[in-house]
């Protein structure tokens, strides 16, 4: 019986491991990890062409079916953050104290979904001017845990990420 279901978005240009790494590892662990995409049943290429199918699709999932959300990094962010389905998904996951995790660039759709400011965070580098304009506090460490909103920099953080996102799942 798994533990709960965790979603992992996925959309063109998404970074590879930053979508893989988590989805097998919280597996490992006994959760029932999918992927979510703008389609169920489409396939996504990541920035490196690694195909990724979608398993729901965002009209299908709601957070109440969730225990946690996974945002990877890449360029997919860009589409994620236009697309108000997703958006809602992440409000409602907020809202309801569910884990959101994101790494990367995925901040960016913390900040279009309007769920950043007043909270501790890191991200990308290169989008770290963009958390603190929206209200967040930056720190740059390989993880970073407020609450109910878990961020990482960049792949080589994964494995701090992905223990940060167990021990926050255990303790719910």
């Amino acid at each position: 019986m798994a533990k709960g279901r965790i979603g992992i978005l996925t959309e063109f240009n998404y970074e590879d491991l930053e979508l893989w790494y988590p989805y097998y590892r919280l597996r490992e662990e006994g959760f029932e990890t999918f992927t979510i995409g703008p389609d169920k049943g489409k396939t996504y290429n990541s920035k490196y062409g690694y195909p990724c199918k979608a398993d729901e699709g965002i009209d299908n999932v709601k957070a109440e079916d969730l225990v946690g959300l996974i945002i990877p990094g890449g360029f997919a962010p860009d589409y994620w953050r236009r697309d108000k389905r997703i958006l809602d998904l992440v409000r409602a996951m907020n809202d309801s104290g569910k884990m959101i995790a994101s790494i990367c660039h995925g901040p960016w759709v913390l900040i279009s979904a309007k769920v950043i400011n007043g909270k501790k965070v890191t991200c990308f580098q290169a989008i770290k001017d963009d958390v603190e304009n929206a209200g967040a506090i930056y720190s740059d460490e390989a993880v970073v845990v407020d609450g109910n909103m878990i961020t990482s920099r960049l792949p080589k953080d994964l494995p701090d990420f992905c223990k940060a996102m167990l021990s926050h799942l255990r303790r719910q």
